[in-house]
């Protein structure tokens, strides 16, 4: 084309955009401005979607679009607005989409949702409640985003339940985005009997053959301490992938059974032919440090990138730390850190000064937190309390004193410790309603 016109440009950006190829898209945007073209309302619409995405070199695009539409003679219509409340509440600027939500001509139930969504990643739960309460016309889709928002917080997690009740009350079918975060929320509360309920509900559903609610079924009843119900969800699922072998596999480790998460580990790649991932690969390391098996932890760890080329993270080399350091081999734990092929995090310092805590390891401690004390605030006090007590272990009392003292010259306070209590019999307080 001699002259490329707006559409044109816009729709090009559209299908690079419907393809997924964000630098592509934005391309043809700047192509657009550089020919002399003025952005539609299109354009800026197009724009604010990618500011969406999880790219994050994106992230600050939605402002500075809303700065160029202001400036431009372009009609600020309701699909405009969407665009920009959905970029600013997917970014975490909450407070920005609800002042242009408020300047809507019509709040559509869309709209609405995507700031209560916004409002419930932030934290913000009685604003997030003050949208919803006021939405005319409420959809599946708007009970979803109040069932998954409360199901993020264990104070909140009980209110998915009570919405739920609600949805069903008025006729909303469930999705399996609905069952999805009930299914969260169960976990979150270790709420066994609760989870049996949405069990069997979902048994009477279309959706209980699917892989996903199945991998979170095994995961909430593992996080419950139910191994046994797990597994029998777990052999019972038509279709397994990665997931629902990492939650089986992390639920045995986490419940003391770390011979039978490695069984299952095994299985998983020499009979199933699963690939792994990096998750599946921290299940079983972290089995190998409940049941203190060096030397399968090592296998599991060297096979990584060697047989499955996942180069380890930050996690997998604290998981490494720990398993080395909780029998007893503090220098072999130490020679390790020294020899990664990065700089050591903050969890795998922590994990050595653990280990040195353990085994009453003072002087390989000292070291230890001195490097947390670097990569760290020096307000942190996790940091000098476990240096503090591996001086009392050793009944090093003037290293007690020493760390005292310099958590009084840095200004550093002992945190206000807290719990959070669950029986077999349920909640207290926990009104779960009728039998779904």
């Amino acid at each position: 084309m001699c002259k490329p016109t707006v559409s044109s440009y816009n729709s090009m950006t559209a299908a690079y955009l419907k393809q997924g190829q964000l630098e592509e898209s934005l391309g043809f945007i700047n192509k657009l401005v550089l020919s002399g073209e003025k952005p539609d309302g299109f354009t800026f619409a197009m724009i604010l979607k990618i500011s969406t995405t999880s790219n994050v070199i994106f992230c600050g695009v939605g402002k500075q679009v809303h700065s160029q539409i202001l400036k431009s003679i372009v009609e600020s219509d309701n699909i405009l607005f969407a665009a920009l409340v959905d970029s600013y509440a997917k970014n975490g600027k909450a407070d920005y989409a609800r002042k242009v939500y408020d300047r809507m001509f019509v709040r559509d139930v869309v709209c609405s949702t995507t700031m209560i969504s916004g409002y419930m990643k932030e934290g913000s739960v009685e604003k997030a409640e003050e949208i919803f309460v006021r939405i005319v016309g409420k959809d599946t889709v708007v009970y979803n985003a109040m069932i998954d928002g409360y199901g993020k917080s264990i104070e909140t997690a009980k209110r998915s339940v009570d919405v739920y009740i609600d949805m069903q009350r008025f006729g909303y079918r469930p999705t399996i985005s609905t069952f999805m975060s009930l299914i969260s929320a169960c976990s979150m509360l270790a709420a066994y009997e609760l989870g049996q309920q949405v069990q069997t509900r979902l048994m009477k559903s279309k959706f209980f053959t699917d892989v996903k609610l199945g991998s979170a079924l095994v995961d909430m009843y593992s996080k419950c301490g139910r191994t046994e119900d797990a597994r029998r969800i777990f052999d019972s699922m038509l279709d397994k992938n990665v997931f629902s072998w990492s939650s089986m596999i992390d639920g045995y480790g986490k419940n003391g059974n770390s011979n039978e998460a490695l069984n299952l580990f095994n299985k998983m790649l020499r009979e199933d032919k699963v690939k792994p991932n990096y998750v599946t690969f921290l299940s079983a390391l972290s089995a190998c440090v409940h049941a203190g098996l060096v030397c399968e932890g090592r296998k599991i760890f060297q096979s990584m990138e060697r047989d499955h080329f996942l180069k380890p993270k930050m996690e997998h080399y604290a998981c490494m730390v720990d398993l080395l350091g909780r029998s007893g081999s503090l220098r072999e734990a130490l020679e390790f850190i020294n020899e990664m092929p990065e700089k050591p995090g903050y969890d795998v310092w922590g994990a050595l000064l653990g280990a040195c805590r353990l085994h009453g390891e003072v002087e390989m401690a000292d070291i230890a937190a001195n490097e947390i004390f670097k990569l760290s605030s020096h307000r942190n006090s996790g940091a000098y309390l476990a240096l503090s007590n591996t001086f009392a272990a050793a009944g090093r009392w003037e290293g007690v004193s020493g760390v005292r003292e310099l958590m009084k010259e840095r200004g550093v306070s002992k945190d206000t410790g807290s719990t959070w209590i669950g029986t077999d019999k349920g909640l207290s307080g926990f009104h779960v309603g009728p039998k779904f």
